[in-house]
């Protein structure tokens, strides 16, 4: 157990490390993001009452589509010297591995959101009708939901030519119940018209079971040729 823990935080602080200096997967996320941004707003009226229905899936769509960026980048970077080769060789447990990849990935996206959800408050004039909290855990539970599949698909279709491609055709389809929940729970939540509870204990069923399939697969897909 302590091994895991350690593997887990030496790769977290590597790839953060790695991050900070670069900025490669954070730059093209908050451009993808503010593009999707400036395109909608001259696309329909923010200030219409109505497009408070329409913002809580634009928002998520916008932060799906960008957060495939960084999941790209994901597993690419250990491609390099063959440093994915040597994590299959080395003693390590791979569930280590794959926590420190979807840990990472979750931070990255959740600095995406910060910086961005600013921006989408004050272009499309948002107030929150609803319980304002229940925000935080849609967001957590959501975030998550996109980041753990995205790692485990990343992982599986590292080795493929069209790598790119292949990470979107297999994530969109298995994420649409948490999508779906997450556009509800927040549009409920901004509307105030309905509880976002369902939504939530359904965004943390999703995070769990697919939490647990991924890492029970992982080790599979680490050392499939």
């Amino acid at each position: 157990m302590n091994s895991l823990w350690a593997v887990m935080a030496a790769t977290l602080v590597k790839d953060i490390r790695l991050e900070w200096r670069s900025k490669d997967a954070l730059n093209s996320m908050l451009f993808f993001s503010l593009l999707v941004v400036v395109i909608f707003v001259f696309s329909f009226d923010p200030l219409a009452e109505e497009s408070r229905h329409i913002v809580g899936g634009l928002v998520w769509v916008a932060f799906l589509f960008a957060a495939v960026v960084a999941l790209n980048q994901t597993w690419a970077r250990e491609l390099r010297n063959q440093v994915l080769d040597a994590y299959r060789v080395s003693p390590a447990p791979a569930n280590a591995l794959f926590l420190a990849k979807a840990v990472g990935n979750f931070i990255f996206v959740s600095v995406l959101e910060a910086l961005m959800t600013p921006l989408f408050v004050i272009f499309y004039n948002l107030r929150v009708l609803g319980p304002a909290w229940q925000l935080i855990p849609v967001a957590v539970f959501g975030t998550w939901a996109l980041v753990v599949n995205g790692t485990f698909f990343a992982a599986m279709s590292l080795r493929t030519r069209n790598r790119e491609l292949m990470l979107p055709l297999l994530l969109f389809p298995i994420s649409i119940p948490a999508v779906i929940a997450m556009v509800a729970a927040t549009t409920s939540i901004l509307t105030g018209e309905d509880s976002a509870h369902f939504y939530i204990v359904l965004l943390l069923t999703y995070d769990v079971v697919f939490t647990t399939a991924c890492l029970a697969l992982f080790e599979k897909i680490l050392h499939a040729e």
